[in-house]
């Protein structure tokens, strides 16, 4: 049985990992650390893009799992066809939550009083006064309500929200409150005066605020984006941008990243962060702690966390 490892950070520096296995360091470069058919458990490389996460794996003749340091999967998924049976696919559910709720919490505030204008009146020496809108009284709604969705509304709580509702997949009940399913989503719209999403993206996402989503959004309405940039139909939220009735902050775009002379950059109304939901100094440190947990279990054939799928 093989004991090759992939990892996308030296060993040296992981505390936990358990012996015997041959810790091999990948990080997406052109050259493979070994034989990739020698590698029994395969840990993504982060924010890579999907060409580097698939590239090995049709050549992985022997891996029995692979882990993702990202809480989402599509950069994978294209290349699970060429896995054979059995190969668990796992995520990194409990890496990104705090991360990325602090950078959803951040973006509603800094839209909603005015911060990106204030910048630039900063650097225009102007001083920007007025009323600007606040969090406190407003109706959130948070589409998407995984680890992270539940995440985002720990932290709404303090702010004194006047209603916060949740959209899932598939209807349940939480201590907060119902979680409604997506074919809900049409009645929940035209209230909402915030609107998050933080779904995966899947074939049921992709393209999910489209130009009707966007359309029972109510007139002034902000809507953030910290799942996926194709979640989002990007030329039927630039035509709302344009025409000044809602407003939005995207950490993801599509496409991504986003190039040089794209009309998203100069859209009014919009604030966008590149990509940096998880990308703080909490993610490293959660990443190992993760990584050294599912290789111990991985070791002693103990279940796995954070199975997504398994292959047939």
């Amino acid at each position: 049985m093989t004991s090759d490892v992939w990892l996308p950070v030296p060993a040296l520096g992981t505390e936990g990992l358990p012996d015997g296995f041959t810790y091999r360091f990948w990080d997406g470069g052109q050259d493979f650390p070994a034989d990739p058919a020698d590698c029994a458990f395969y840990v993504v490389p982060y924010m890579k893009g999907p060409e580097v996460a698939v590239r090995p794996l049709a050549a992985m003749t022997s891996v029995r799992a692979v882990q993702t340091l990202s809480a989402g999967i599509d950069h994978v998924e294209p290349g699970l066809a060429d896995l054979h049976s059995g190969v668990h696919l796992c995520n990194a559910r409990g890496v990104h939550e705090a991360s990325t709720a602090e950078l959803t919490l951040a973006l509603v505030l800094a839209s909603l009083r005015g911060i990106p204008g204030f910048v630039r009146g900063q650097d225009q020496e102007e001083w920007r006064a007025g009323f600007y809108p606040a969090l406190a009284d407003k109706s959130v709604l948070i589409v998407g309500y995984g680890s992270i969705g539940a995440a985002i509304e720990d932290r709404l709580t303090p702010f004194e929200c006047a209603r916060v509702a949740r959209v899932a997949r598939s209807a349940r009940t939480t201590e907060r409150g119902p979680v409604h399913p997506l074919a809900d989503l049409p009645g929940l719209l035209p209230s909402a005066d915030v609107v998050i999403l933080s779904t995966p993206l899947t074939e049921a996402t992709q393209g999910l605020a489209n130009g009707d989503f966007l359309s029972r959004m109510k007139d002034g309405a902000l809507l953030v984006n910290v799942a996926r940039g194709p979640v989002v139909d990007t030329k039927a939220l630039l035509a709302e941008l344009e025409s000044g009735r809602l407003r939005a902050a995207l950490d993801v775009t599509d496409p991504e990243p986003l190039p040089a002379g794209h009309p998203l950059w100069h859209a009014p109304n919009l604030l966008i962060s590149p990509h940096v939901g998880g990308s703080t100094s909490a993610f490293m440190p959660r990443a190992k702690r993760l990584m050294a947990d599912q290789l111990t279990r991985f070791a002693a054939g103990d279940p796995l966390r954070n199975i997504v799928l398994t292959t047939p």
